[in-house]
């Protein structure tokens, strides 16, 4: 494999990119897109006492993990709050309901009428949460003092946060039908950068003030080698030889070559750290939607238990919840890496085709072998998952930097992993062209 090529060569490639009539206009739809997603970004709600919310933001927690995904909108309380959560959270569900009904797992069997149909179904669960959890959202904001608007004004909320999110849901399928990559992918990834520009004025500005500029190298020594780290592990796979048998059709023999089967080093992507990431601060949660005037021992105990939930936290109750939070990240990696890949099913599909694993006999071995190899690069997935998801908690305690949040976590990971499936997707629109594109 040829090493890197400069600069030069990766903005001569994109020149070239923009030279395609097709591909200029669908990288051009994209832009398009993301101008929208902008100036709705920031087209505000009513009843909301904004310097209350950023009192309760910087407090950091839950519903700041939750503003970075939504480019700063939660913050700001604007039409685009919760952004594209519901429907993620519904994806998610969806694709465990999958395997778990049958009737689902029939649909998808059924090839695009049946994906169509569980996309439909998709969208119908992204509206019953979306509306859920807006009108929760208002509850809480309303329990704490931070939003005073009367029955209707909180209808009219509800309704326009749950319109957000079904708009940000079909720009990102519009995204995907006329533009270049995932859509849902590319509207999260506009999210996350559109809070750089405010993480790196505030940066600066809190750097030179005090003067840690030891600490400003540290960390971002730190943020390139992890997002050297989560390059190498999100296109890191095990390539399993497969030979296909021959095959005599007429007078005609086909088959007979060889190929692999690519096992991918972090199959579950960003999934475990979001299960675990509710699972650990449902205290925190429990404890915010519960008034206080209602039942005070029960809100004691959650608040006296909140901080054996917080990561990061000092004491031996942060390590605890530490601890917690890096096994509930290696339970949701095996767990999601079993649901989204069937051993059985890929080993008896090898049957089928006439392929099989050179050295390993046909039969049960095959799937005994996939689980086996899984299992163990599984692991190491897993591993470096637990270590990523931890890294937010820890690196801005290590360098004194506490106002840049696209370090570790959630955020990077799917910054990184949008960014590469972007250029590869481009790489192909290049290569049908017989352009160079950006990875060899």
């Amino acid at each position: 494999m040829p090493e890197q090529r400069n600069l030069n060569t990766l903005l001569a490639s994109l020149v070239a990119a923009f030279k395609v009539p097709d591909l200029r206009k669908r990288l051009l739809f994209v832009v398009q897109m993301f101008a929208v997603y902008m100036v709705a970004l920031h087209i505000p709600l009513p009843g909301i006492d904004r310097d209350k919310m950023n009192q309760l933001f910087s407090s950091g927690g839950l519903l700041s993990m939750l503003d970075i995904f939504s480019g700063g909108a939660l913050r700001k309380y604007t039409i685009l709050a919760m952004s594209i959560t519901p429907y993620i959270n519904a994806s998610i569900i969806m694709q465990l309901l999958t395997v778990a009904i049958p009737q689902l797992e029939e649909l998808q069997k059924e090839g695009e009428p049946g994906r169509k149909q569980i996309s439909r179904y998709t969208r119908y669960l992204t509206v019953a949460l979306a509306v859920f959890q807006a009108t929760a959202m208002n509850l809480m904001f309303r329990r704490m003092g931070l939003l005073e608007v009367n029955a209707l004004q909180f209808v009219q909320i509800v309704i326009t946060l749950t319109a957000g999110t079904m708009f940000l849901m079909w720009m990102g399928e519009m995204i995907t039908d006329r533009g270049i990559g995932n859509g849902v992918s590319l509207v999260i990834f506009v999210g996350i950068m559109a809070r750089l520009p405010y993480d790196l004025v505030t940066t600066v500005r809190v750097v030179g003030t005090q003067g840690n500029y030891t600490g400003a190298v540290a960390l971002l020594a730190i943020f390139l080698a992890t997002v050297a780290a989560i390059t190498a592990i999100t296109q890191g796979q095990r390539k399993i030889p497969i030979q296909h048998a021959k095959r005599v059709v007429g007078n005609r023999m086909y088959g007979g070559g060889s190929s692999f089967l690519p096992l991918k080093v972090n199959q579950a992507g960003v999934i475990p750290i979001i299960f675990a990431v509710s699972v650990v601060y449902l205290p925190a949660q429990i404890a915010q939607f519960w008034p206080a005037a209602q039942g005070s021992s029960l809100r004691a105990f959650l608040d006296a238990l909140i901080p054996w939930f917080s990561p990061g936290a000092p004491g031996l109750p942060g390590l605890f919840a530490t601890t917690l939070y890096a096994l509930l990240v290696l339970f949701f990696t095996y767990f999601y890496t079993a649901v989204t890949f069937d051993v059985p099913k890929v080993s008896d599909d090898l049957r089928k085709y006439g392929s099989f694993i050179p050295g390993i006999r046909p039969g049960r071995p095959p799937a005994d072998y996939l689980d086996r190899v899984m299992t163990r690069i599984t692991l190491a997935g897993a591993v470096f998952l637990a270590v990523i998801a931890l890294m937010q908690y820890y690196v801005p305690a290590w360098t004194g930097v506490t106002t840049f949040t696209l370090v570790g976590g959630t955020s990077l990971l799917i910054v990184v992993g949008v960014a590469l499936d972007t250029m590869q997707n481009i790489e192909a629109h290049l290569v049908m062209r017989h352009y160079e594109g950006f990875i060899k």
